[in-house]
């Protein structure tokens, strides 16, 4: 995935989040308290700070009844397969 792409993805995400919390009327206090994350850290996430960990990420996400689901491109995985098959041909040979 380009960097531009997955920037992209990011700032959706923390749109949303942000979004979901105004919507709830909550306080970035009290969504950090019951989403059971730091203050720090949802202001970081708000703020766009570039990385986050990623199991905060999803708590927050899980909170909202979201989830978050990463999924390696069908493309590569097939060429994956493909060049492992062909290392693998080219191994045994010798």
């Amino acid at each position: 995935m380009k960097e531009e792409t997955l920037k992209r993805y990011s700032v959706n995400i923390v749109l949303q989040i942000r979004k979901l919390r105004k919507k709830n009327g909550l306080t970035q206090i009290e969504f950090a308290k019951r989403a059971g994350v730091g203050l720090r850290f949802l202001r970081e996430l708000e703020n766009g700070k570039t990385t986050v960990r990623l199991d905060k990420l999803m708590q927050v996400l899980n909170f909202l009844g979201y989830h978050l689901d990463i999924k390696k491109n069908e493309y590569e995985i097939e060429k994956n397969i493909k060049e492992s098959a062909y290392k693998h041909s080219v191994n045994t040979n010798l």
